[in-house]
């Protein structure tokens, strides 16, 4: 075996190169069969440096607990031609008790596929092939802490995090800055929790994307989003297939020069592409606002425009204060298919305008 000590796989040991030339593929892989067969705990240590990493699948089942330690630098090939039909960058699956840590970092390059999509007017694309910084999670009992996600904020489809399809997730103490939603979660997100993240700039926290199946039990505490064109978001499509968002709850949220700061939209229809007519069939129920405060960039600063076909159930705002920043007066709020209830602090007076 290739270690240097019990238990710890440095892929050095296996041929690497630190170099920013060599491909870590097979270095990697090596270092981790051997790992992942281990009967005791092991530990898998990419060193400082820089590497290039092509497509890679590390799966198990393995026979033991296993952390892979990223210290270094792992980038991307920059040759698009290298994903064609390939789902992911780096995939880890069917392996339980996986801890991957840092301080390393995860560079998709992105920037070399940005101005060959046109993602945000066509929509038969699927989604961009690199998934460095935009990562998909289906699982259960997941926990996420300290990562730093990045992304111009001009960069197109590149959500921080999106997650669906997954139960018990947790994501804390991290910082996500992109040029699309920061966190997202789709369709069979259930007890999702967010704590202590701070967003910006990108389109804020989104709950949307439901497919066939419901979102129930979001928590979103103690963030804070700074100039993003969103902060805490519902949305849904008009003449969308029925489904369910319930129990969702963003709770002492700190706005920083924030568009739209508290939304939710079930007319959301990017690229006017839409039969605007047909209500959404998406049931909005048990969602909560409260300690929202900070800034907003535009004067609209609370909206809660519900499906006219299926209006939302139990919304609770509570304890809002937010100033608009702008010249063209107060702040104001907006609701429509909505029987909000308040408590605390209202600013803007919610429900001000009502459709």
């Amino acid at each position: 075996m290739a270690q240097t000590q019990t238990g710890v796989f440095d892929v050095m040991n296996f041929g690497a190169k630190a170099d920013g030339k060599a491909d870590l593929n097979q270095p990697l892989f090596a270092a981790w069969k051997q790992a992942c067969a281990s009967a005791s705990p092991s530990k898998i240590v990419i060193p400082e440096g820089e590497y290039i990493l092509s497509q890679v699948t590390l799966e198990g089942p393995c026979k033991a607990p296993l952390e892979v330690q990223v210290r270094g630098n792992l980038k991307a090939p920059a040759d698009p031609s290298q994903y064609n039909n390939i789902p992911s960058w780096v995939t880890f699956q069917r392996i339980d008790h996986l801890t991957l840590s840092g301080p390393g970092t995860f560079d998709g390059q992105g920037d070399m596929a940005w101005s060959q999509n046109d993602c945000k007017q066509n929509d038969g694309c699927n989604k961009l092939p690199i998934q460095a910084i935009s990562h998909q999670l289906v699982g259960v009992q997941r926990s996420f802490t300290n990562m730093t996600i990045t992304a111009p904020d001009e960069s197109p489809n590149t959500d921080g995090i999106h997650i669906g399809r997954s139960s018990e997730i947790t994501i804390t103490d991290s910082t996500i800055s992109t040029g699309d939603d920061c966190v997202s979660l789709g369709g069979g997100s259930q007890n999702v929790t967010i704590r202590r993240v701070t967003c910006g700039p990108g389109h804020g926290i989104s709950v949307g994307k439901y497919k066939d199946e419901p979102v129930i039990g979001i928590f979103v505490v103690n963030c804070t989003l700074i100039n993003t064109m969103n902060g805490v978001r519902v949305k849904t499509w008009p003449a969308s297939m029925e489904g369910l968002a319930s129990d969702m709850h963003f709770d002492d949220i700190v706005m920083v020069n924030v568009s739209n700061p508290v939304l939710i939209d079930q007319g959301y229809c990017p690229h006017n592409k839409c039969n605007a007519k047909a209500p959404s069939r998406v049931k909005i129920n048990n969602v909560s606002f409260k300690n929202i405060r900070g800034t907003s960039a535009t004067q609209l600063a609370v909206k809660l425009a519900c499906s006219s076909g299926i209006p939302c159930e139990n919304v609770e705002i509570g304890d809002i204060d937010l100033s608009y920043i702008g010249t063209q007066g107060p702040a104001t709020s907006e609701c429509s298919n909505v029987k909000p209830t308040f408590s605390g602090k209202q600013n803007p007076s919610t429900c001000s305008i009502m459709d």
